[in-house]
Protein backbone atom coordinates (compact mmCIF):
# COMPACT_ATOMS: atom_id res chain seq x y z
CA UNK A 1 0.00 0.00 0.00
CA UNK A 2 1.31 3.58 -0.84
CA UNK A 3 1.47 6.16 1.60
CA UNK A 4 -1.21 8.48 0.02
CA UNK A 5 -3.42 10.30 2.29
CA UNK A 6 -7.11 7.79 2.79
CA UNK A 7 -9.25 10.65 3.27
CA UNK A 8 -9.22 14.26 3.58
CA UNK A 9 -10.98 13.92 6.80
CA UNK A 10 -9.56 12.57 10.29
CA UNK A 11 -8.36 8.76 10.52
CA UNK A 12 -7.96 7.18 13.77
CA UNK A 13 -5.69 5.48 15.18
CA UNK A 14 -6.86 1.63 15.37
CA UNK A 15 -6.23 1.53 18.99
CA UNK A 16 -8.39 4.84 19.43
CA UNK A 17 -11.60 3.12 17.68
CA UNK A 18 -14.63 1.81 19.65
CA UNK A 19 -14.07 -1.43 20.23
CA UNK A 20 -16.48 -3.05 18.55
CA UNK A 21 -15.72 -1.50 15.24
CA UNK A 22 -11.69 -2.21 15.73
CA UNK A 23 -12.81 -5.67 16.18
CA UNK A 24 -14.88 -5.82 13.30
CA UNK A 25 -12.06 -4.19 11.18
CA UNK A 26 -9.83 -6.93 12.53
CA UNK A 27 -11.73 -9.51 11.52
CA UNK A 28 -12.01 -8.48 7.75
CA UNK A 29 -8.32 -7.94 8.33
CA UNK A 30 -7.77 -11.66 9.15
CA UNK A 31 -10.16 -12.45 6.07
CA UNK A 32 -8.81 -10.17 3.47
CA UNK A 33 -5.24 -9.70 4.94
CA UNK A 34 -6.20 -5.81 4.93
CA UNK A 35 -8.50 -3.26 6.82
CA UNK A 36 -10.08 -1.71 4.06
CA UNK A 37 -9.93 2.19 3.85
CA UNK A 38 -13.29 3.11 4.08
CA UNK A 39 -13.74 1.31 7.05
CA UNK A 40 -11.35 3.72 8.69
CA UNK A 41 -11.78 6.89 6.74
CA UNK A 42 -15.65 6.29 8.14
CA UNK A 43 -14.49 5.50 11.68
CA UNK A 44 -13.94 9.14 12.78
CA UNK A 45 -18.13 9.50 13.11
CA UNK A 46 -18.20 5.76 14.82
CA UNK A 47 -22.12 6.03 15.00
CA UNK A 48 -22.48 6.49 11.44
CA UNK A 49 -20.23 3.82 10.65
CA UNK A 50 -21.98 1.54 12.78
CA UNK A 51 -25.53 2.37 11.18
CA UNK A 52 -23.75 2.24 7.83
CA UNK A 53 -22.46 -1.34 8.45
CA UNK A 54 -25.66 -2.24 9.75
CA UNK A 55 -27.95 -1.08 6.40
CA UNK A 56 -25.32 -2.75 4.26
CA UNK A 57 -25.30 -6.16 5.85
CA UNK A 58 -29.03 -5.71 5.71
CA UNK A 59 -29.00 -5.09 2.25
CA UNK A 60 -26.02 -7.19 0.67
CA UNK A 61 -25.86 -10.18 3.07
CA UNK A 62 -29.55 -11.20 2.78
CA UNK A 63 -31.50 -13.73 0.73
CA UNK A 64 -33.43 -13.05 -1.58
CA UNK A 65 -33.87 -13.46 -5.19
CA UNK A 66 -30.48 -11.55 -5.71
CA UNK A 67 -27.20 -13.27 -5.68
CA UNK A 68 -24.51 -11.67 -3.87
CA UNK A 69 -22.57 -11.29 -7.06
CA UNK A 70 -25.83 -9.51 -8.65
CA UNK A 71 -25.83 -7.08 -5.84
CA UNK A 72 -22.05 -6.27 -6.17
CA UNK A 73 -22.83 -5.72 -10.24
CA UNK A 74 -25.45 -3.18 -8.74
CA UNK A 75 -22.91 -1.38 -6.77
CA UNK A 76 -20.47 -1.60 -9.41
CA UNK A 77 -22.76 -0.10 -12.23
CA UNK A 78 -23.70 2.63 -10.59
CA UNK A 79 -20.56 3.69 -8.48
CA UNK A 80 -19.44 3.51 -12.30
CA UNK A 81 -22.34 5.97 -12.84
CA UNK A 82 -21.35 8.43 -10.23
CA UNK A 83 -17.68 8.38 -10.92
CA UNK A 84 -16.92 6.76 -7.65
CA UNK A 85 -13.39 5.54 -7.62
CA UNK A 86 -13.14 3.84 -4.25
CA UNK A 87 -16.50 2.00 -4.46
CA UNK A 88 -15.66 1.41 -8.57
CA UNK A 89 -12.72 -0.35 -7.27
CA UNK A 90 -13.18 -1.78 -4.40
CA UNK A 91 -16.58 -3.70 -5.11
CA UNK A 92 -15.03 -4.28 -8.27
CA UNK A 93 -12.76 -6.94 -6.41
CA UNK A 94 -15.64 -8.43 -4.63
CA UNK A 95 -18.21 -8.55 -7.73
CA UNK A 96 -14.63 -10.36 -9.60
CA UNK A 97 -14.19 -12.95 -6.58
CA UNK A 98 -18.24 -14.02 -6.55
CA UNK A 99 -18.73 -13.81 -9.97
CA UNK A 100 -15.61 -15.58 -10.65
CA UNK A 101 -15.15 -13.37 -13.69
CA UNK A 102 -12.14 -11.43 -14.22
CA UNK A 103 -13.85 -8.87 -16.99
CA UNK A 104 -16.75 -7.91 -14.90
CA UNK A 105 -16.50 -5.24 -13.18
CA UNK A 106 -14.72 -3.08 -15.52
CA UNK A 107 -17.54 -3.67 -18.38
CA UNK A 108 -19.93 -3.23 -15.94
CA UNK A 109 -18.29 0.29 -14.50
CA UNK A 110 -17.66 1.63 -18.14
CA UNK A 111 -20.22 0.28 -19.91
CA UNK A 112 -23.11 -1.45 -18.73
CA UNK A 113 -24.99 -1.51 -22.03
CA UNK A 114 -21.93 -3.83 -23.04
CA UNK A 115 -21.29 -5.86 -20.54
CA UNK A 116 -21.29 -9.57 -20.67
CA UNK A 117 -24.54 -10.79 -18.52
CA UNK A 118 -27.47 -12.14 -19.27
CA UNK A 119 -30.84 -9.98 -20.04
CA UNK A 120 -32.39 -10.35 -16.77
CA UNK A 121 -29.37 -8.71 -15.26
CA UNK A 122 -29.48 -6.18 -18.05
CA UNK A 123 -32.90 -5.18 -16.90
CA UNK A 124 -31.81 -5.15 -13.49
CA UNK A 125 -28.93 -2.68 -14.14
CA UNK A 126 -30.77 -0.80 -16.34
CA UNK A 127 -33.12 -0.01 -13.83
CA UNK A 128 -30.28 0.73 -10.89
CA UNK A 129 -28.87 2.88 -13.47
CA UNK A 130 -31.85 5.36 -14.09
CA UNK A 131 -32.44 5.31 -10.33
CA UNK A 132 -28.85 6.84 -9.41
CA UNK A 133 -28.76 9.22 -12.14
CA UNK A 134 -32.06 10.06 -13.03
CA UNK A 135 -34.56 9.05 -10.51
CA UNK A 136 -36.70 11.46 -11.42
CA UNK A 137 -37.33 9.70 -14.69
CA UNK A 138 -38.17 5.89 -12.48
CA UNK A 139 -41.80 5.18 -13.32
CA UNK A 140 -44.40 2.24 -13.50
CA UNK A 141 -42.85 0.77 -16.64
CA UNK A 142 -40.00 0.22 -15.44
CA UNK A 143 -40.81 -1.47 -12.00
CA UNK A 144 -42.82 -3.59 -14.67
CA UNK A 145 -40.00 -4.76 -17.09
CA UNK A 146 -38.46 -5.71 -14.05
CA UNK A 147 -41.63 -7.96 -13.25
CA UNK A 148 -41.06 -9.21 -16.58
CA UNK A 149 -37.51 -10.40 -16.16
CA UNK A 150 -39.01 -12.17 -13.08
CA UNK A 151 -37.69 -9.86 -10.61
CA UNK A 152 -40.59 -9.93 -7.16
CA UNK A 153 -41.28 -6.50 -5.69
CA UNK A 154 -39.39 -7.71 -2.65
CA UNK A 155 -36.37 -8.17 -5.18
CA UNK A 156 -37.12 -4.75 -7.10
CA UNK A 157 -36.90 -3.26 -3.28
CA UNK A 158 -33.39 -4.24 -3.02
CA UNK A 159 -32.32 -3.45 -6.27
CA UNK A 160 -33.73 0.39 -5.37
CA UNK A 161 -32.08 0.26 -1.50
CA UNK A 162 -29.02 -1.20 -2.65
CA UNK A 163 -28.51 1.66 -5.27
CA UNK A 164 -29.84 4.14 -2.74
CA UNK A 165 -27.02 2.81 0.12
CA UNK A 166 -24.71 3.22 -2.73
CA UNK A 167 -25.05 6.56 -3.60
CA UNK A 168 -24.67 7.68 0.11
CA UNK A 169 -21.22 5.75 0.10
CA UNK A 170 -19.98 7.21 -3.63
CA UNK A 171 -20.76 10.91 -2.35
CA UNK A 172 -19.16 10.49 1.27
CA UNK A 173 -16.46 8.30 -0.62
CA UNK A 174 -16.07 11.67 -3.11
CA UNK A 175 -16.54 14.03 -0.34
CA UNK A 176 -13.25 12.41 1.61
CA UNK A 177 -11.06 11.63 -1.54
CA UNK A 178 -11.37 8.81 -0.40
CA UNK A 179 -8.64 6.62 -2.04
CA UNK A 180 -8.66 2.48 -2.10
CA UNK A 181 -6.31 0.12 -0.65
CA UNK A 182 -4.01 -0.94 -3.43
CA UNK A 183 -4.86 -4.34 -2.81
CA UNK A 184 -8.18 -4.21 -4.43
CA UNK A 185 -6.88 -3.30 -8.03
CA UNK A 186 -5.69 -6.75 -8.42
CA UNK A 187 -7.89 -8.84 -6.78
CA UNK A 188 -10.02 -11.34 -8.45
CA UNK A 189 -8.08 -10.91 -11.67
CA UNK A 190 -5.95 -13.74 -12.48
Amino acid sequence: MTDSQISTFPVPDLDDIPEDLRSMMMGIQEKTGFIPNVFLGLAHRPEELRAFMAYHDALMEREGGLSKAEREMIVVATSGANDCLYCVVAHGAILRIRAKNSLIADQLAIDPSKADIDERQKAMITFAVKLARTPENLDRSDHQLLRDHGFSDDDIWDIGAITGLFAMSNRLAHLASMRPNDEFFTMGRG
